[in-house]
Order: C-alpha cells, then sequence, then structure tokens
C-alpha cells in the first residue's frame, strides 16, 4: 500500500456528471476509491461516470442534488453527515458560469452563481467538515480557478465567488488543520469544458489564451487527476490551506 492508494475511502464528488468532476471521480476510483457522484442531472442509472467508476472495480452511488436549492443542499449535507459509513473525501466541483459585462450582470445571475459556487460549498463542507473533524481525519478538496487569482472578463459573480473559495479554503484550513483534516483547493486553468466553450469557440479570445500557456494547450479534465489524488492521500498529510494551480503554467506566465 503506498501513500497515494485510497482503497476502502469513500470519496463525494459534486458536479460529478461531466467534464472536471468526472475525471475527478474516475482518478480517485482508480486509486482505490468508493465514490458517491452528486448533480443536479446525474442519471439514476447509466451515467457515464457510473460506467468509469464501475469499471475501476469500485462501487458508485448517485445522488441528484440541485445547488441552486439552499434547502437541497442543507438536506444533502444532513444525509452525508448522518451515514453509517462516513466519507473520507469531499471534493467540491460543483459549479456554474455566467458570462455578461458587469454593468449589465442581473442580479439573479449575480445571485446564482454565488449560490452554487460560493454558499453551497460551506453549507456542504460544514456538514460533512463537522464529521471529520470529530473523527478526527478526513479530506476536503474545493475546485477554485485561475479567477481565484485573477479577476476575469464578463464574470464579475463567478470571479467573486472563487475568489471566496480561496479564502474559504484557508480558513477551514486554519480551523480543521489541528483536527486531522486537510483543506485544499484545484485551481484549474484553461480546461476544455463546457464552461469554457464559449471561450473556445470565440478565435481572438482562444488565441490570446493560448498564447499566454507556456504549456501552448487547452488543459483537458484528466490533467486534474494526479493533483486530485494527491490531495485526498496520505501523500498530502502536511498540506494544508493550499490553492494548487494546474494551468500549463499560465500564473507563473
Amino acid at each position: 500500500m503506498t501513500a497515494f492508494d485510497l482503497t476502502g475511502r469513500l470519496a463525494v464528488v459534486t458536479g460529478a456528471r461531466r467534464g472536471i468532476g468526472r475525471a475527478m471521480a474516475r482518478a480517485l476510483a482508480e486509486a482505490g476509491a468508493d465514490i458517491i457522484g452528486v448533480s443536479a442531472s446525474l442519471e439514476e442509472t447509466g451515467s457515464d461516470v457510473a460506467k468509469d467508476v464501475t469499471a475501476a472495480g469500485r462501487h458508485f452511488e448517485t445522488i441528484r442534488t440541485d445547488f441552486a436549492d439552499p434547502q437541497a443542499v442543507r438536506d444533502l449535507g444532513a444525509d452525508l453527515a448522518a451515514r453509517e459509513r462516513p466519507v473520507d473525501i469531499l471534493v467540491n466541483n460543483a459549479g456554474t458560469i455566467r458570462r455578461t459585462p458587469a454593468a449589465q450582470h442581473s442580479d439573479a445571475d449575480w445571485e446564482l452563481v454565488l449560490q452554487v459556487n460560493l454558499n453551497a460549498q460551506f453549507a456542504l463542507t460544514r456538514a460533512v467538515g463537522a464529521t471529520m473533524v470529530d473523527r478526527g481525519r478526513g479530506k476536503v478538496i474545493f475546485t477554485a480557478s485561475l479567477l481565484s487569482f485573477q479577476g476575469g472578463i464578463t464574470v464579475p459573480g463567478y470571479t467573486a465567488a472563487k475568489h471566496g473559495i480561496a479564502g474559504l479554503t484557508k480558513a477551514l484550513a486554519n480551523e480543521w488543520a489541528p483536527h486531522g483534516v486537510n483543506v485544499n483547493a484545484i485551481a484549474p486553468g484553461y480546461i476544455a469544458t463546457d464552461n469554457t466553450q464559449a471561450l473556445q469557440d470565440d478565435p481572438a479570445r482562444s488565441k490570446a489564451i493560448l498564447d499566454r500557456i507556456p504549456a501552448a494547450r487547452w488543459g483537458n479534465a484528466d490533467d486534474l487527476a494526479g493533483a486530485t489524488v494527491f490531495l485526498a492521500s496520505d501523500a498530502a498529510a502536511y498540506i494544508h490551506g493550499v490553492l494548487l494551480p494546474v494551468d500549463g503554467g499560465w500564473l507563473g506566465r
């Protein structure tokens, strides 16, 4: 058994239906973890992520939760916290984005993005994290963003939420590290997913982005796999409150 072996552990991955969340769930399963996949639109049976996890020989459970609904998120947290088998790894990956210039950015878009990307993350982590603190062990991984460091363009709500995730990661690490709970975040760079499709489809923006990435390519969801397993494993036992960029070198440019 190596420090990266997750055999016997239970991981909850939110936003698991596709993209980065699916890749994270698959990577954790391949490292040995059983998976609870959570998404608003996750198929009850036969989902791609379920197939990935079972192909790795691990157990998969589907939970459908709308992260735009605060009560649904509180109910999810209560359910997970009350289970006989405790959650060992919580990956907070669910998210949404709205692209509108700030002067035209509606209250509805602002409130939706803050709810899904920040409020829901705190509510779920508060519930599951409390059980980890009581047990004296656990791993929490947030999906942050390059916009946890930068301002972005036409995404004021998303940027505010992802800056909030950066602060929340550090705040929870400060409180929970003495109790054996590691709280960290991964900050993906420009990854080719549905959330970035508008940028990929804009020739000028896509070229400007690629020109700045030292790796000279868009990332793909599987580029997040290694960082996810690392932060979920015993190999990261002394790592707390870190935002780990996986960005092809973008922030170093």
